[in-house]
């Protein structure tokens, strides 16, 4: 069926000319009984008046529309989009431009949800840095003016504060320099140097380095039974050193006396290989999952603080993993425990 709301303004202007000219053209054979006449005076009135329409349209609707295309892509036209003004934009529908507008409205839309969650977590990612840099600055303060104040000469507190201060000094000092690892890690101004290296050894290096925290609460760290066969991964290895430390380190603080965490690691696809790390220790609630790897953000931000750490350390995992092409995951239940696993790949791409 023949339908008028897709036709291009040239189209347009034909058909109306058309339309206009066809009782003209009968009019004047109704009149004159001239054939020939008739026919010129249809043909003149078909081409003048579709020149005319095509003019109108042309002048006075189209670069109305051209003026709303250049407020969307808001930058002065090149020559390759003047061309497209000229030629390509007066053959479109009306229905087409508006196709386009609301497309670009649509952009638009999702853009300013994206700068609204930004701006959203830009004001909490301020908040929270401010308090974790309040926390120890206030501490170090008052230790200060204690011992300022005449504390100093005595003997039996000057150490300890000074130990509470120092220690406070090294939190800080922690807290800045995961910070300018992220920001090096965001910015890729920290390159990876990947090498082949089996990731059961990297798993019971760092097992190693931390069992006197492990030991403090009695938790057996191990690989789960099935994964000792010797898998090699192409990563850096000091980063994901890194990542394994952190990821440990979070399931012993938030583990339970007497405890487990337990290493998997399992070829997936043939060219990537994943590590997972379950522990049975509190659990994340489940509201809080998508939200663990960001920046400063604590399940329970007493508790956490308590036991120490800048809130940083799974943001970093994320941020290393990603750089390496990878992803990381989350699963945890309360009161039944975590698994955090990462992927690596087994081959160099």
């Amino acid at each position: 069926m023949f339908k008028t709301k897709n036709l291009s303004p040239k189209q347009l202007s034909a058909f109306t000319a058309l339309i206009v000219s066809l009782p003209v053209g009968i009019g004047y054979w109704l009149v004159e009984q001239k054939l020939f006449i008739s026919i010129i005076a249809f043909l003149l009135m078909l081409i003048g008046t579709y020149f005319l329409i095509s003019f109108v349209l042309e002048w006075f609707i189209y670069r109305k529309i051209k003026l709303i295309y250049k407020f969307i892509y808001q930058t002065k036209a090149s020559k390759r989009e003047e061309t497209y003004y000229k030629y390509i934009l007066p053959q479109k529908s009306i229905d087409e431009v508006k196709e386009d507008v609301e497309q670009w409205a649509e952009q638009r839309s999702a853009e300013i949800e994206i700068l609204k969650k930004n701006e959203a977590y830009r004001k909490e990612f301020l908040q929270n840095l401010a308090h974790e840099f309040k926390t120890p600055i206030f501490a170090i303060q008052g230790y200060v003016d204690t011992l300022l104040g005449g504390a100093l000469d005595n003997p039996t507190v000057n150490k300890k504060f000074l130990e509470n201060a120092a220690r406070n000094i090294d939190r800080m000092v922690n807290l800045v320099e995961d910070l300018d690892e992220i920001s090096r890690l965001e910015s890729g101004e920290q390159p990876l140097y990947k090498e082949y290296f089996i990731i059961q050894d990297l798993i019971r290096e760092v097992y190693e380095s931390l069992s006197i925290k492990t030991g403090r609460k009695n938790i057996k760290a191990s690989i789960k039974k099935g994964c000792e066969a010797p898998i090699s991964v192409f990563a850096d290895k000091e980063k994901i050193r890194q990542v394994v430390i952190n990821i440990v380190s979070n399931a012993t603080k938030y583990g339970k006396q007497d405890g487990t965490i337990v290493a998997g690691i399992y070829q997936t696809d043939g060219r990537n290989v994943l590590i997972e790390f379950s522990d049975d220790g509190i659990g994340i609630a489940e509201e809080h999952l998508s939200r663990i790897f960001e920046r400063f953000y604590r399940t329970d931000r007493g508790r956490s603080r308590d036991v120490g750490g800048t809130g940083l350390g799974l943001a970093i995992c994320k941020h290393i993993i990603e750089a390496h092409q990878q992803t990381i995951h989350v699963r945890s239940k309360l009161d039944v425990g975590t698994t955090i696993g990462f992927t690596l790949s087994s081959k160099k791409e």
